[in-house]
């Protein structure tokens, strides 16, 4: 069988892909690199958002098509799989797999099976398994925990996904030491929320490090640099800017999600925190970082919010000076309670609301990227650029750089990079050594050199 999977939404579902594709490969399929070669079509889905299941309908539409040609088996994995959403979308397009989220070691089953395979408990040996760490890669995702104790007004995860299931620290370590022998030296560390790590539904568990002393655990075990995603206020401890601070490895990054700067919006969220707390928060961040970078998610035109509301975003915006952010108009799903008991905004209202927030961010990514300029960066390079002769790669504070290939850094690598230019998303720089000296003598950056390589913009 040849294989091919397309992924969907976010770092999780990342990992999620690596696991099943494993499972794939130990069965004895050979992953393809497009659709047109592939027996098998799985894909892996997402639905926190409107736009990703509207995506997966059109690409079903396109493999039904395909099927009444040539023999194909249709699969779909993920967040939507769960939901009775997408269980209808499936039964529209004659999905002939359907695996959630809990029940990815499933994959073996569907494969034997002669017919219409469905498979959607949440299994528990999923969170013991370790799968094989990836070849040829710098950077690795590395789950702890699944799931989600929360129940936000917006958000479907706790229904895709479950309650929180911690994983153990010895197989977190275990997966981590592969991960180290196969060459990884950047490691992401992921959950729905990493700061409840070993707190499963309220209750500590016993032999179960915090999450602070998990970073610090998994910075001993020698890997060069760790970062963590996502954070939720709710749960966020000093501890934890001091673990940061106090481990080498831990990079000056984090992503702690805002959502709303209104006390009144974030209640109708039931994000439990508030703006105070929240800010309280940064301020220990900073406190022991002084130069951590800020990254947040800000959900624009939440039901019910006024135009008081979204400058208090904004103000908020200001306040912390992010030097990025994900930022979303709202989108009713199905089966939250926001869609279910609230009335949505008029989405121009929302529209120009984002408008107006991404110009805010625009303006202090500008100015957060532009400090850079002049600094010596260390920059995780993961190879060839859009435009030939330059490398991409990103900082341990996650700005994503572009340098011209040089002496002593053809490839993939970890580099240290002066930063000679800038702009809102990128930086631009070249690979100096120990003492700062160029590798190679090369044209600096330019604000023309960068609009002659527009493509790389994009990344």
């Amino acid at each position: 069988m040849k294989a091919h999977v397309v992924t969907y939404g976010c770092q999780m579902n990342e990992y999620d892909t690596h696991l099943v594709q494993s499972q794939l490969v130990s069965l004895g399929a050979d992953m393809v690199e497009d659709i047109d070669s592939a027996d098998f079509v799985l894909l892996n889905t997402c639905a926190v958002r409107g736009k990703p299941v509207d995506k997966v309908r059109s690409v079903l539409g396109e493999l039904r098509k395909e099927k009444a040609k040539r023999p194909l088996v249709v699969g779909m994995m993920g967040c939507l799989a769960q939901l009775e959403e997408g269980q209808q979308i499936a039964r529209k397009f004659e999905v002939d797999v359907l695996i959630g989220p809990g029940s990815l070691l499933d994959i073996g089953k569907a494969l034997e099976s002669n017919e219409r395979f469905w498979a959607l408990n949440f299994r528990d040996e999923l969170h013991g398994h370790i799968p094989p760490a990836p070849q040829g890669k710098l950077q690795a995702h590395l789950t702890i925990m699944r799931g989600c104790d929360h129940h936000c007004t917006y958000c479907i995860v706790p229904t895709t996904r479950g309650p929180q299931v911690s994983r153990s620290p010895d197989d977190i370590l275990r997966e981590l030491d592969m991960q180290l022998a196969a060459g990884v030296r950047e490691v992401t560390l992921l959950g729905q929320n990493v700061n409840a790590y070993g707190v499963d539904q309220g209750a500590r568990l016993a032999g179960y490090p915090s999450f602070a002393d998990l970073l610090r655990m998994v910075g001993a075990s020698g890997i060069e640099r760790i970062k963590f995603t996502t954070s939720h206020p709710m749960n966020f401890t000093e501890d934890v800017a001091q673990a940061m601070a106090e481990t080498p490895a831990v990079c000056e990054f984090i992503h702690l999600p805002v959502q709303s700067g209104s006390d009144r919006v974030l209640r109708r969220m039931a994000r439990e925190y508030n703006r105070e707390k929240y800010l309280t928060h940064i301020e220990q961040i900073r406190r022991h970082m002084p130069d951590a970078v800020l990254y947040t998610d800000i959900i624009v035109g939440f039901p019910g919010e006024t135009e008081e509301d979204f400058q208090q975003t904004l103000d908020l915006y200001d306040e912390v000076g992010y030097d990025s952010a994900y930022m979303f108009i709202y989108s009713a799903r199905p089966g939250t309670p926001s869609y279910k008991h609230f009335t949505d905004l008029p989405r121009e209202v929302k529209t120009e609301r984002l408008q107006r927030l991404i110009a805010k961010q625009k303006d202090w990514s500008a100015r957060r990227f532009a400090a850079k300029v002049g600094t010596v960066q260390e920059v995780l390079v993961r190879g060839d650029a859009y435009s030939p002769g330059f490398l991409e790669g990103h900082t341990r504070g996650q700005h994503p750089t572009v340098v011209p290939k040089a002496v002593g850094a053809e490839g993939a690598g970890i580099y240290q990079v002066r930063i000679n230019h800038a702009t809102p998303h990128m930086l631009y720089g070249q690979v100096v050594d120990a003492q700062g000296r160029p590798l190679e003598e090369l044209p600096q950056w330019t604000p023309e050199a960068a609009a002659l390589s527009s493509p790389l913009q994009m990344l």
